[in-house]
């Protein structure tokens, strides 16, 4: 049983795991995030910023550092990856603007020089000017050499002999691990079939879809700080 769990703000300098797909390396963090060093591209899904603020403004007592502890991460792992780009699988922001968007200009003030290339996903409402002025690239989906971003997997159009990798959010994907006495606990995860993958939401204020992953797929669940593969 796993037991005794604890938050570390620095999570994102615990030890990443490496996992190949067609012969290229992409490293998966604790921090919910995916390093991709031949692009030099830090790669995330569903920050969906502005959440906590909307949940607020509709009478929901949801505490602001929550909203702050996901810039905090996110500035952490660009520190410690030092990527050239960061691409975001959709759902960047929540809905509509609020508050909580002008901390997030000062962020991004803070890695101006980074470049963020967002594939737009169906909570990405804001008006493209707000798009612009934070200086954020936005496409509907995004290919480079055999590996396709794009928001919402079902979208996608797979098969057996696609000659292309998905990568995609959306889903949330969450796993259960059990214990003794028939107790469980559910965590984020990295979730991997002969297709594509779907990356863990990044915002901590997010549920979970729990997968049931079928044989010769692949999943990573988020414990502890720390990644472990689920088999």
């Amino acid at each position: 049983m796993i037991a005794r769990l604890s938050l570390c703000e620095n999570y994102t300098f615990l030890t990443p795991v490496k996992f190949e797909i067609r012969k290229e390396e992409f490293w998966l963090s604790p921090g919910r995030m995916i390093w991709y060093p031949k692009e030099r591209a830090l790669i995330i899904a569903d920050l969906h910023l502005g959440k906590t603020g909307h949940f607020r403004k509709s009478g929901i007592p949801v505490p602001q550092n929550v909203y702050k502890q996901d810039l905090h991460t996110l500035f952490t792992g660009i520190q410690h990856y030092k990527p050239e780009k960061l691409l975001i699988v959709g759902d960047m922001f929540h809905s509509k603007a609020n508050k909580e968007l002008d901390l997030f200009f000062k962020w991004r003030n803070d890695v101006s020089q980074l470049h963020i290339r967002l594939v737009k996903g169906n909570h990405d409402i804001l008006h493209q000017q707000y798009y612009t002025d934070a200086a954020i690239e936005t496409v509907n989906h995004f290919t480079t050499g055999s590996f396709c971003f794009i928001h919402d997997i079902s979208d996608a159009a797979i098969d057996d002999a696609a000659e292309q990798f998905y990568f995609s959010g959306h889903m949330h994907p969450g796993i259960s691990l059990y214990g003794g006495s028939r107790q469980s606990l559910r965590f984020p995860c990295f979730y991997f079939t002969k297709q594509y993958a779907v990356l863990p939401a990044f915002s901590a204020f997010s549920g979970h879809y729990m997968i049931k992953p079928k044989k010769g797929e692949h999943v990573f669940a988020i414990v502890n700080q720390s990644i472990i593969q689920v088999h």
